[in-house]
Order: structure tokens, then C-alpha cells, then sequence
């Protein structure tokens, strides 16, 4: 189905291809209305489309644009763990061979981006060519400079001069050792002069983005999004928000906030503030007061999450007026104990407070986001968030409480990327919903079954790779993906000619167990924000030895 470009506003200037341009297909691994929704893609396509060398075609799983007859570049931009399985339902429609291995000079480079592929690339990695670490702002256009300037060489030429440029990783050039045993012993270059580590790139300037397009498809219907911060100062020791996107980034208000929010404005009426704690900008209340103008009359104002200790009653009073229906908080535990562990610095006093602010300024509602299953999590310490939630809403009658839950999944770059995913936590989310469906308060539970194959996928190496293409077809069944994976341990999975990997290790090992601090992690060789001694540093800060295993 074509896309319904008369319905799309730009807020960017797209260049007129000249001959020759690269041809290039940017795709989404979902349909047209959620990833219109996604501003690192809206970000990307736009990059793309203001070069006059590239011609740019859009592809989501529902809708394209016309397609090439042939292309040079195909990517793919990747921000959840499970859409990774639905690249390979986009390359077969496309009629690009699925392992870049079975590729030819006629077949297009194939690349992605996203923080699921900057965080852990390698169970996905046989099927990319090239694998873009960490800001988009610097490390696209060097990308596309470089496939330019190599464009006439012949294929294995133009990867080896991409794998020179910062932040631009060749998983071909680089080939996993594994011990008689199974353990992975390191992720090498094959050949002299291709770099050992791959460093992640970060975009250090003045400005964050926003909306390069404006329409009512979207799944949230003509918002314009403006990035308010970038990571997050708190570093919570599970999150990949936080440490893979450091160091925290603010624009300033006068040249980089307003003038983004004033460009969006001019064609719509709703804005989305972005950021994992925009509220934590230092110049954010000076811009709640600029958005309190009359003139913004009429216009619908809604953030992403905002920090329980920054919430005031004129947050309220301003989001209110301004259309907004609720907040949205982290509080990740009721229990100090586990907001302690997990670096979480919020009082109970705060989210107390915030609860309040939230219904004197006008909100009707507050929506919760906690975890299960967290490193030495007790039953008492879920006990502590109902308990936490039964009392803000008895405390703040009217006040609509929604508390939406995870469980715990170990991210790469993180402090608790050693942990496992702990079984207690069905148990745990099934406690939480006895407790608190029958009085009146909303839980939206993550699936606890989903969350162990988003771990299979955050933690695993690329022996991962037939897996996933094994369970094409029943990816979006949790029989399908065990079943896959039993039949890799078995031996019955071949990835492609010529490559045979070892078998992948124990489910348990991967998912469940705690890796041991020296353990050569499957992204040892892709450096993010901190060095590995750092995160255990953290991770010891949280976990004292005797606690680690909990």
C-alpha cells in the first residue's frame, strides 16, 4: 500500500535527487502508523532525504514508497529487541539474500541503527553489513560520505574502507572465538588493519531533534515531538537510557528548545515534550512558562516521564491547561530498599507528593512504572509497591492510578547486564495484580514470557542468528522461539553455507544465571559511554557480593 503522502506535513526541505544518487530504502520493523511515530526514524529519513546524492524510499510493513528497481543501501532502524526477527520478513520482500555472507556486488549494503544494535548488535549481526554505534547527527552523514567516495569499488573493498570510520562496525570483519567448551573467548578482527574495538559515537552539539514530519496517521495523530534531553543524570543501574546514551544533553531554551517547539507549532496543535526525565532540563520551568502564554491557546502539551521530586503543583496546573489528562513517573519499586539498590533517588515522601501535586494542579490521572524481578528483590519488596499504591490512592481520591509493570531484563552496558531474569517474577506480577485489580487500580503487566525472549536477545552472541531465522513465521509465539532454540542446541539449524557456528549455550545460561564478573561479554569488542570496570564498580555499589545472586 502506497503512503499517504497528502496527508503528511514536512517540516524539512527534501532535496531533488540527482542522477545518479545512491538509491537507498530506509524501513521500519512495523507498520506505517507506528513508525511515522518513532522520531529517531522521522530523524533519519529526513538526514537522508535533504542529500541531494541519496534517493530515499520509506518501508514499513504495511506501506511503502515506490519502490527501486534496484538499490544501492537498505536500512533499518531498530529500537525493541522483538522487532528484530521482522528485518528478515523486509529483506525477503525486498529479495535481498538474509545472510550478508550470500550476498553479491548487484545486492545492496545492508545497515541499521537504534540503540538495540548499538547496545548488542551480535545476535543480528550475520544478517547486517554494516552496523551503525550510537548518535545518528555525525556518524549518518560520515556513513554516507564513505559508501560515496567507495561507491565504484567492488563489495569486500567498500566494507573494509567502512569499517575505518568511527563508530561504524562490519560484523564480517570480525569472527567470535569460542573454547572447546562453548564460551565465548573474544570477537576478533580476520584481518590486519581492521580496527580491534568499535567506539560508539555521540553527538555532542547544541541542538536534540524533533519532528521532521506532521500527520494525523501517526499513532499519536499530528504531534509534533520535540527531544528535550538526551540520557538521563540519575543512572538507574538497569537502564540503557540512561548509561548507553551518556553523557546527559540538554539544548539550551533559546536557541535550540523554542525554536524547535515554534517550527512544529506553526502546523499543528499538539506537542510531545521527549526525553527519559525531561523535567530534569535546567531551564525546564522557564519553558512550562513560555508554553503558559496565551497564545498557545488551544494547544495540547503532553511528556514523555518526568522525575517524582520535579513534579510541582504548577507542573500540573500548566500541563492541565495545556490538554494534558495525566503524568507519567518511574518509581520502580514501592520499596525504599529496592530504590536504593537500583540507584533510584526518590523518597516515598516524593512520590507522595507527587501524587498530590499532580490532582491540585488539575491532572486526572498518574501513571506508575515499576519493575519485578530486580537483583535482590524479596516478596516484601513488591508487597511494598502495592502497599505504596493502595496508599497514594486513598490518599488522593479522584486521582485515576495506573501502575504499568516489567519485569526485569539485563541490559548490555549497564551495571546489571551480569544479572539474570529471575523466575519469581511471574510470580511477583501475579501477586501485584491480587493486590491491586480488586481496588480499582489499573496494572498494565508486561508479559513475563516476552520479557525472557527479550533477554534471549539482549544477552545472547551471534549463535542467536539461526534461531531467529528459524522461528521466522512464529516469532510472535513464545513456542516458536523455544522450539527454534531447542533445535539449534540439538544441531539442526545451519546459518549458511560455509559458516557453522557452535551450538548456543543452555537456555538457562543465557537467560537466567549470573554471568561472573571477567566473563568476555558478546559486545566486549563494541565500546559504549563507560569502560567495563566502571559498570562493575556500580553494579558493586548496588550489590554488595553476598547480595549479587538475590
Amino acid at each position: 500500500m502506497p503512503l499517504p503522502l497528502n496527508q503528511e506535513t514536512l517540516l524539512f526541505e527534501p532535496a531533488q535527487p540527482v542522477a545518479g544518487a545512491l538509491r537507498a530504502v530506509l524501513a521500519f520493523p512495523s507498520t506505517y502508523s507506528v513508525g511515522i511515530t518513532s522520531l529517531g526514524y522521522q530523524v533519519v529519513w529526513a538526514t537522508l532525504a535533504r542529500r541531494a546524492d541519496v534517493d530515499v524510499r520509506r518501508l514499513f510493513t504495511d506501506r511503502s514508497d515506490p519502490p527501486h528497481r534496484h538499490g544501492d543501501l537498505f536500512g533499518l532502524s531498530l529500537s525493541w529487541e522483538l522487532d528484530g526477527p521482522v528485518l528478515l520478513d523486509l529483506l525477503e520482500q525486498q529479495h535481498i539474500p538474509l545472510w550478508a555472507e550470500q550476498r553479491g556486488e548487484s545486492d545492496p549494503i545492508v545497515f541499521g541503527g537504534g540503540p538495540v544494535l548499538t547496545a548488542n548488535p551480535e545476535p543480528l549481526a550475520p544478517f547486517f553489513d554494516v552496523v551503525l554505534l550510537g548518535d545518528g547527527e555525525e556518524l549518518l552523514p560520515a556513513f554516507i560520505d564513505a559508501v560515496q567516495q567507495h561507491r565504484d569499488q567492488p563489495r569486500a573493498e567498500r566494507l573494509r574502507a567502512l569499517a575505518q570510520v568511527p563508530g561504524i562496525y562490519v560484523p564480517s570483519l570480525y569472527a567470535p572465538r569460542y573454547a572447546v567448551g562453548g564460551a565465548l573467548l573474544a570477537v576478533e578482527p580476520i584481518e590486519a588493519g581492521v580496527p580491534s574495538t568499535v567506539a560508539k559515537q555521540t553527538w555532542r552539539g547544541n541542538t536534540l531533534s524533533h519532528s521532521t514530519v506532521i500527520t494525523p496517521e501517526a499513532a499519536w495523530p499530528d504531534i509534533h515531538m520535540v527531544e528535550v534531553v538526551r540520557s538521563c543524570p540519575e543512572l538507574c543501574r538497569f537502564c540503557l537510557a540512561s548509561y548507553l546514551t551518556l553523557p546527559f544533553r540538554t539544548p539550551s531554551l533559546d536557541d535550540g528548545l523554542i525554536p524547535a517547539v515554534e517550527k512544529g507549532l506553526a502546523v499543528t496543535k499538539r506537542l510531545g515534550l521527549l526525553g527519559a526525565s525531561v523535567t530534569q532540563h535546567p531551564q525546564f520551568p522557564e519553558l512550562l512558562q513560555w508554553l503558559d502564554q496565551d497564545r498557545f491557546e488551544g494547544t495540547r502539551v503532553s511528556v514523555s516521564s518526568v522525575r517524582a521530586a520535579t513534579v510541582t503543583a504548577e507542573l500540573g496546573r500548566i500541563l492541565a491547561k495545556r490538554g494534558s489528562k495525566s503524568l507519567t513517573i518511574a518509581i520502580e519499586s514501592g520499596s525504599e530498599r529496592m530504590r536504593q539498590v537500583v540507584n533510584k533517588k526518590l523518597s516515598t515522601e516524593e512520590i507522595d507528593a507527587a501524587a498530590r501535586y499532580a490532582r491540585e494542579g488539575g491532572l486526572s490521572g498518574l501513571k506508575l512504572y515499576g519493575m519485578v524481578g530486580l537483583p535482590s528483590e524479596e516478596e516484601a519488596d513488591v508487597e511494598a509497591t502495592a502497599a505504596l499504591m493502595l496508599a497514594l490512592k486513598k490518599a488522593t481520591p479522584g486521582l485515576r492510578l495506573t501502575l504499568g509493570v516489567s519485569t526485569f531484563v539485563p541490559k548490555a552496558h549497564t551495571p546489571f547486564q551480569w544479572q539474570g531474569v529471575r523466575p519469581e517474577a511471574e510470580k511477583r506480577l501475579k501477586l501485584l495484580a491480587k493486590r491491586l485489580k480488586p481496588k480499582g487500580i489499573e496494572l498494565r503487566p508486561e508479559s513475563y514470557g516476552w520479557s525472557v525472549i527479550q533477554a534471549l536477545l539482549s544477552r545472547s552472541d551471534r549463535r542467536l542468528a539461526p534461531v531467529i531465522a528459524a522461528a521466522r513465521g512464529s516469532h510472535d509465539s513464545l513456542g516458536g522461539w523455544k522450539k527454534a532454540y531447542r533445535a539449534a542446541q540439538a544441531g539442526e539449524l545451519e546459518p549458511a553455507a560455509g559458516s557453522p557456528l557452535p551450538r548456543p549455550p543452555a537456555w538457562e545460561e543465557v537467560v537466567h544465571a549470573e554471568w561472573e564478573p571477567g566473563r568476555v561479554l558478546p559486545w566486549a569488542h563494541l565500546q559504549g559511554p563507560l569502560p567495563e570496570a566502571t559498570l562493575q564498580r556500580h553494579r558493586q555499589d548496588a550489590l554488595p557480593r553476598q547480595e549479587a545472586i538475590g
